[in-house]
């Protein structure tokens, strides 16, 4: 199948692909060894565009011979041809290569045993005949014979893409959403793909609709260039951007007339699906600005505060044994039970969460948020009611169900979130519960929240918990600061006394320490190091060592399961992806005879510990989501498919065409461990992270381990990341309509200057709207 037209003046050469050994995903360029026929083991390197092409395919290549300084003589390929191969060994090698799903090289063996050269003949036009292989039943044969179909259809696909420069797994996603369609799809609506293909950016996009000859100052790609700026700008943890911003955003990306992008968002304004523009106040303070949202976010801003105001006010009482209750026996029966008698702060957050609709219970390590959480819900159930626990990860509901002895959940598997989005339980169908507790609070972002809010029935109650100083949500939002802002309807309480246990730990001083703007103590200390290291590369190497090698010899724990690297950065010789191969090869090395499947530039092997890059709601039970962690428990080449046993104990396959929604975890940016604890952390701290260095970056970091921190790194940019404080908000209006802005509910308007009622006493309490 020819990729591109025959061109003159270009050498042939024909070979067997035997291996990759470096594909770029982004454009295609490929460095391949082919096995030429000549001989004596010997391999040709080829370079160039090798896009579709896989290892044990006969191909006929036109390009031009060259040398390499380093790597001798090499061809670079200018298009190529895939011929099937004729002799019985290439087409062994050819069906073993795992191209096709249900074979591996035991299985080519006895197919091509049995068939000889007729083999590729008999599967394209009798596929029936391949149970008469020994060990192939008939659910094997359908699955090779669909694959075989697919495998050519996608051929198809690719054959066109390539010409608008397209990347394969970019195009096997394409013609997995539209199938047929693919082509059609790509011709005539190219700004479809950005929308509907996960991997796909208005980028990607924008690059194909050129190339299929759509105008560069079309008004549907101006719109397109619109909603992809407000979409990366949600990536960025806004819900809006100011309609100046935007147009500035969007002439810069679309290199296009002022005029005609004024022109375009006014038409995006006035479609069902397009945006909304609407007066807030401006997120840095001064004069109100026009938001413009994409209608999701409007959508659920309005509605999370107006769910939110709507529990607080209702007559409904789901634990109306609290109304009465005689305190001091209450909480004398508390301490009894627990061994332990509260703080009177945490007596303030136990009286708020079962007395009030909604609260908020935040603070830093140490100041006692678990033990209060527990408290409350022991006497939620002494008065027999229904209480439900849930966090954002897996990691932070099973410490949740550990402290609190009680079944906890993720909020996504809570709602029973389906594919599209929609949960199973809303404002139709709310929880049955009581109580809603849902720690880790400071993860929610605005959809989330939207969907966990709703589906509160009323008269219950539901406690936030989360420590407002982490950093925000990775998606859109400030949720949790909203909440607690000044003016705000929702009660809270602040934890703010270290206990004298915790004041033992040298995590939690300097966590507080690093919060307050001081340096961390780093010598003298059991739990806390600091190793120094000026030169970046240099850095990341060593963190690799203590992490792989030095913590395990010195405290006994294991590399894989106990230890996280932690980087500011996913860039760079200390970001984490950089950090990931060398800790692969450190911890899950690879193995002679030992099965391993490369996946654009990463390599797959049992046992390496890897994480989960976007929403699935199509896998496991009830779909697995951004952020989720596991390890690889079984890699199967004939199948073409990998498992991965997730935190949450659920078994997860995946094909080895979903590869690109797995990356691996032995590193990961700070942003990615929200919600997560390990017994210890190591974080490079380098000057080259430098534009990242920020207080509640570091202090994240910090406050994600229970018994180990090492930071490895530079002095000078750990005294950058603690003077500097996180510049500006984010566009969010969630506080506005909670304070009654519109739609909000502006009859309860509240006095702004009296929402947080301070008592600083021997306990340091601090309470918000608790009166």
């Amino acid at each position: 199948m020819s990729v591109t037209p025959h061109a003159p003046n270009l050498a042939v050469l024909e070979g067997v692909l035997e291996r990759i050994t470096y594909a770029n995903e982004e454009n295609g360029y490929t460095v391949a060894r082919v096995d030429t026929g000549r001989g004596a083991g010997d391999l040709l390197t080829v370079v160039g565009s090798l896009l579709g092409a896989q290892p044990g395919e006969s191909l006929r290549m036109e390009g031009r011979w060259g040398s390499h300084s380093q790597y001798g003589k090499q061809f670079t390929v200018e298009n190529y041809t895939t011929i099937l191969p004729a002799t019985i060994q290439g087409i062994r090698r050819y069906l073993g290569s795992g191209l096709i799903k249900g074979i591996g090289p035991v299985m080519a063996d006895r197919i091509t045993t049995h068939f000889g050269v007729d083999t590729l003949d008999i599967i394209e036009r009798e596929p029936k005949r391949l149970v008469e292989v020994p060990g192939l039943g008939p659910k094997r044969t359908k699955m090779i014979a669909a694959a075989w179909e697919e495998q050519k259809a996608i051929k198809e696909v690719m054959v066109f893409l390539q010409g608008v420069g397209v990347s394969t797994s970019i195009a096997v996603r394409i013609y997995k959403k539209y199938e047929d369609a693919s082509i059609s799809v790509v011709k005539n609506q190219p700004y479809r793909l950005a929308a509907d293909v996960w991997g796909i950016g208005f980028l990607t996009a924008d690059k194909i609709a050129q190339a299929v000859g759509i105008p560069h100052d079309s008004p549907e790609r101006v719109k397109a260039g619109l909603q992809y700026a407000l979409s990366q700008s949600t990536d960025q943890g806004h819900c809006f951007l100011p309609e100046e911003r935007l147009i500035a955003d969007a002439v810069k990306l679309l290199q296009v007339d002022t005029g005609l992008v004024i022109d375009c968002l006014a038409e995006l304004a006035g479609e069902p699906e397009g945006v909304v523009r609407e007066k807030v106040p401006s997120p840095e303070g001064g004069e109100p600005v026009t938001a413009v949202y994409l209608v999701p976010f409007h959508r659920a801003e309005i509605a999370l505060a107006a769910q939110v105001r709507r529990l607080l006010r209702t007559p409904d009482e789901r634990m109306p044994a609290f109304a009465d209750v005689d305190w001091d026996k209450a909480l004398k029966w508390l301490a009894g039970r627990t061994g332990a008698k509260l703080a009177p702060e945490q007596e303030a957050a136990v009286r708020l969460a079962l007395t009030r609709k909604v609260a908020v219970l935040t603070g830093g390590p140490g100041c006692g948020k678990s033990f209060t959480v527990r408290s409350i819900v022991e006497l939620a159930r002494a008065k027999k009611a229904k209480v439900v626990l849930a966090a954002p990860t897996g990691r932070a509901a099973k410490r949740l169900s550990e402290l609190t002895g009680a079944e906890a959940s993720t909020v996504h598997r809570l709602l029973e979130l389906k594919p599209g989005g929609d949960a199973a339980y809303d404002r139709d169908r709310p929880l049955d519960a009581d109580l809603v507790v849902v720690d880790e609070a400071s993860m929610l972002d605005l959809l989330l929240a939207n969907k966990l809010v709703k589906a509160v029935a009323p008269g219950a109650h539901l406690l936030l918990v989360g420590d407002v100083d982490q950093l925000p949500s990775v998606g859109a939002g400030e949720v949790l600061r909203d909440l607690l802002a000044d003016g705000g309807p929702v009660p809270a309480v602040r934890l703010t006394t270290i206990f004298r246990q915790a004041q033992q730990s040298g995590v939690v001083t300097n966590a507080h320490r690093i919060n307050s703007g001081v340096p961390p103590l780093t010598q003298g200390l059991s739990d806390f190091f600091l190793f120094v290291e000026d030169e970046t590369e240099d850095a990341g190497v060593l963190a690799v060592d203590v992490a792989a090698r030095r913590i395990p010899a010195k405290f006994g724990l294991n590399p894989r399961r106990d230890v996280q690297v932690l980087a500011p950065m996913h860039r760079g010789p200390a970001g984490a992806g950089h950090l990931n191969g060398l800790l692969q090869q450190a911890i899950t090395p690879g193995r002679p005879g030992v099965p391993e499947k490369r996946f654009g530039g990463r390599v797959f092997r049992v046992g390496d510990k890897v994480t989960q890059i976007r929403n699935n709601y199509d896998k496991g039970e009830n779909g697995v989501f951004n952020g989720t962690v596991g390890v690889v428990t079984a890699l199967d080449l004939d199948e073409q498919r990998l498992t991965v046993l997730t935190d949450e104990d659920e078994e997860i396959g995946y094909d080895f065409d979903e590869l690109d929604e797995l990356a691996h975890a032995y590193a990961m940016t700070i942003h990615r461990s929200q919600g997560s604890e390990y017994p210890a952390v190591v974080i490079p701290v380098t000057k080259s992270a430098w534009m990242m260095l920020q207080r509640n970056l570091l202090y994240t970091a910090v406050t994600r381990a229970k018994k180990l921190v090492v930071l490895v790194g530079s002095r000078q940019a750990i005294g950058q990341a603690v003077r500097t404080v996180s510049a500006g908000r984010r566009c969010t209006a969630l506080d506005y309509r909670l304070g009654g802005g519109p739609e909000g509910g502006s009859s309860e308007k509240n006095d702004r200057s009296n929402r947080w009622e301070t008592s600083r006493g021997s306990s340091g309490t601090a309470v918000k709207g608790a009166g």
